[in-house]
């Protein structure tokens, strides 16, 4: 039987919503995470319930510092990956777990999707009101929290190259388009000029590589499944090392992510770890976390200790 817990005995329930989530130009989001507020009400004390709208990211830190020392009970953010990755990322610090919900309203929204979670604000509150706990194993890449997916390499550089508009207004076309600009401007001269080496758990051996993916969740890129049995609530790290270093080498990884199947590309090693090792041939190359460009190479990436419960 599944851990539930009765949600109408919560004291403190905040709706955190990033205005700014997704290709959000109308007041539809808004809508639903109103609507959303409504039927909750119905369900808790309605005394005990919040909604704060946050514009930034710069808003972030504060606010869930707040949410850790007024220790709220279940916090749910209406955002995407990024928007709940930085908020928990300030739990962890603070060493305060709340249960969380997502409700998905970003433009990446993997744990939505890996949880089964439903923009529609009726079905969504009869999901969450069930009170079912799953535990999610939680990443941290130099110290910060990821809950889906670490990256360095190609990847990385074009969020790094994405800018905060592009996203808004293209949504994931955006990392299409500024893919292909990296595509054509990298490989115009020469093959792709950064290498990385990468230790796993301590073994003697680096490996060389071109990219590296790191999975902790079963969807990659929005749709894509790389890893065999990887999922938010199993405590393991899926590690992909491409190797190939020229354009068509390129090409193909797109392909063969394209169609999960990265196991029939010899040149991409697939493992298992607790704990990588990641060095590059440039200072401070940005690294990816759950779509984010957060810290840069060197990379230390290992399990956190301590999951997080989400309502789902």
């Amino acid at each position: 039987m599944p851990n539930r817990v009765d949600i109408a005995a919560f004291q403190k329930v905040m709706i955190v919503y990033n205005r700014n989530s997704g290709k959000q130009l109308f007041a539809s989001m808004l809508a639903r995470v109103n609507e959303v507020k409504k039927r909750l009400k119905q369900v808790i004390d309605p005394k005990s319930l919040e909604i704060v709208e946050i514009k930034s990211f710069e808003q972030v830190e504060g606010l869930a510092a707040r949410i850790c020392q007024e220790k709220y009970d279940w916090i749910i953010v209406a955002g995407g990956d990024g928007t709940l990755r930085a908020i928990i990322d300030v739990f962890a610090k603070h060493e305060h777990m709340p249960y969380v919900s997502v409700f998905p309203a970003g433009t990446v929204n993997l744990v939505a999707k890996e949880l089964l979670m439903s923009n529609d604000p009726a079905k969504w509150v009869k999901r969450v009101s069930k009170g079912i706990v799953s535990p999610v194993q939680l990443g941290k890449a130099n110290g910060h929290i990821f809950l889906t997916v670490a990256g360095i390499g190609f990847d990385s550089l074009v969020v790094d190259n994405v800018s905060e508009l592009e996203k808004k207004l293209l949504s994931k076309l955006a990392y299409v388009w500024q893919g292909t600009e990296m595509m054509r401007k990298e490989f115009v001269y020469s093959n792709w000029r950064y290498k990385f080496q990468v230790r796993l758990d301590d073994e003697e051996e680096w490996y060389e590589a071109s990219s590296v993916i790191v999975g902790k969740s079963r969807y990659y890129a929005g749709r894509y499944s790389l890893f065999n049995g990887a999922s938010l609530c199993v405590p393991q790290l899926h590690v992909a090392i491409f190797t190939g270093d020229t354009r068509a080498d390129f090409m193909r990884y797109a392909a063969v992510i394209a169609m999960e199947a990265l196991q029939l590309d010899k040149s991409i090693i697939i493992r298992h770890a607790q704990k990588i090792e990641i060095r590059c041939n440039v200072e401070d190359f940005a690294a990816e976390l759950d779509g984010d460009a957060i810290t840069s190479a060197p990379l230390q990436i290992e399990l956190h200790p301590v999951p997080i419960n989400f309502l789902a």
